[in-house]
């Protein structure tokens, strides 16, 4: 049971052996992360308790919502519904379970609910409640048991309670009592993200509970759970040989795209649900040039793929594909966190916006093609500078002055200045190797700025000294993290070591002439006036 868990082990170890025999009435499972998860883990070890072969220790339990029985009487009804295994169908008149008493109803009030569930009970004593959940109404037990004496444990398990609080403040009391008003065996499930200290009634209404903290799960659980829905959906295939995302030999290819995921959005969300959320909607554009390349292989002869000896199996990609594929997707995941965990565009629909273009493996990036609305007769070499924003274009034009220029033609851009002191300020002592550090590169970029970017700026009133506004730009976090960002999808190569401390970093460019000097006519920078040597 705790390996179908990834990182929930502790809790279907605590929940399994609590109701192994006589549980609590009154139990508060806090997930601060992913309460929904840990409602479902719950449910599934009271499952799997349920269909124990010793009747003494089953349990029959009912899993509510606090979000969709926003009232009493649907809550009362959701939960005889479930513990008496009664399935309201339309046929039926959507009829609620009675008992077998026609016209009998348990959802008017408190007490209806308190006779409705000795109701229940009664009904399990008689062993006419079919523990195998076939939903039949009445299905005998043949094992030899006198459920009149003791059969098995009630069990209500409440997932965001706190909502209850809210809406219905008064039935918060009831539930966490309700062993001591139905005078039989029955324990009451909470399971929210919110600490009991938080919503416990006042004037000591409440039992104190029995507390089950869930811990966040580390990246290697989380890596675990997620690969697991890859593996049951690749398991459940109706065609396996066919090329589809979820062919079970991209599962290593899938390992590591989790991997680099969670790299980018594990810091933001931490919930699994809406990293499976996230790396569900992503993975079919991810791995659509690795089908594509299978589909036309004569398209894409660059691209071999290895491992598997049949060639009309789908076979896993070489690492340079993957790691190609990586380098180009990376920055979407983030662009897929921004949109789909607060929900504010449909998964398909941006999945479908968001589609990789047809072909992406089958031209190797040294191949020219155009930049789009780029307005210029120039051609790039590299498509990841499509989608950059204005920013990081100003920076990567910067760094291939700083890169190409020696320090000492920095006063052609400084000397442009209106304040002999900001000139003077920003001189920087010359750099080896074909390096620039990163303060020579903010220098040379908001003196970019400065000339160029004026009329594209928002008003801003205070800023009222020359080139104050311009100062401030650069030395914006955001600025550093671009550069960061430019060096990780290789637009901007570092050349001093990660961990060296002395200094600040330094960068190289990585974009060729051709590619500088179109984003400088796309921002209208007269680049070629600011080359030592232009070509």
């Amino acid at each position: 049971m705790a390996s179908q868990h990834a990182g929930y082990e502790q809790l279907v170890q605590e929940i399994s052996s609590l109701f192994s025999g006589r549980a609590p009435s009154f139990l508060y499972v806090t997930d601060a992360v992913s309460p929904r998860t840990a409602a479902l883990v719950v449910n599934s070890v009271l499952s799997s308790i349920a269909r124990s072969s010793d009747a003494s220790s089953r349990v029959y339990h009912a899993q509510v919502n606090a979000v969709a029985c926003f009232n009493s009487r649907l809550l009362y009804d959701t939960v005889l519904n479930q513990l008496a295994q009664w399935e309201v169908k339309w046929a039926k008149g959507c009829t609620n379970w009675n008992g077998g008493d026609d016209g009998q109803r348990w959802n008017e009030n408190l007490d209806g609910f308190l006779h409705g569930l000795k109701a229940v009970h009664a009904t399990i004593q008689k062993g006419d409640i079919n523990i195998t959940g076939s939903n039949k109404g009445k299905g005998k037990q043949t094992d030899d048991f006198d459920f009149a004496t003791d059969a098995g444990q009630i069990v209500i398990v409440v997932e965001r309670p706190e909502r209850l609080a809210e809406q219905i403040p008064d039935l918060i009391v009831p539930l966490t009592r309700l062993a001591e008003l139905t005078q039989f065996d029955m324990s009451v499930i909470f399971v929210s993200d919110v600490p009991w200290e938080d919503m416990r009634p006042p004037f000591g209404g409440s039992p104190d509970p029995y507390y089950v903290d869930v811990s966040p799960l580390s990246k290697e659980a989380l890596l675990d759970r997620l690969n697991s829905a890859f593996r049951a959906l690749s398991s459940q295939s109706e065609h396996p040989i066919e090329a589809n995302p979820y062919h079970p030999n991209l599962r290593s290819l899938y390992a590591q795209y989790l991997s680099v995921l969670l790299d980018s959005c594990s810091v933001y969300v931490q919930d699994p649900n809406e990293l499976q959320y996230i790396a569900a909607a992503r993975w079919p554009g991810f791995v659509k040039p690795i089908l594509d390349a299978h589909k036309h292989p004569d398209e894409d002869e660059d691209v071999d793929m290895d491992g598997n000896d049949s060639e009309s199996a789908l076979k896993p990609p070489p690492e340079d594909v993957r790691m190609r594929l990586i380098r180009i997707f990376k920055p979407s995941f983030k662009a897929a966190l921004e949109a789909l965990y607060p929900r504010l565009d449909h998964a398909a629909h941006w999945a479908a916006s968001n589609d990789p273009p047809p072909n992406l493996l089958a031209k190797p990036p040294s191949q020219t093609q155009p930049l789009p609305d780029s307005g210029a007769d120039v051609e790039v070499d590299d498509r990841r500078i499509a989608d950059l924003p204005r920013m990081a274009k100003y920076i990567l034009v910067a760094a291939y002055l700083a890169s190409t220029n020696p320090h000492s033609s920095d006063v052609r851009m400084f000397g442009r200045a209106q304040d002999e002191k900001k000139r003077k300020r920003r001189m920087y002592k010359p750099t080896k190797g074909g390096a620039a550090k990163a303060n020579r590169i903010l220098a040379i970029l908001g003196a970019l700025l400065e000339e160029n970017d004026v009329d594209h700026r928002l008003p801003a009133p205070e800023y009222t000294i020359p080139g104050e506004h311009t100062d401030m730009e650069i030395a914006r976090v955001g600025i550093y993290n671009t550069i960061i960002e430019l060096s990780d999808i290789g637009l901007l190569h570092r050349a001093s070591a990660v961990d060296k401390l002395d200094g600040p970093p330094t960068f190289k460019c990585g974009v060729s002439y051709i590619t500088a000097k179109a984003l400088a006519q796309q921002l209208e920078v007269p680049m070629d006036d600011l080359l030592w040597d232009p070509a």
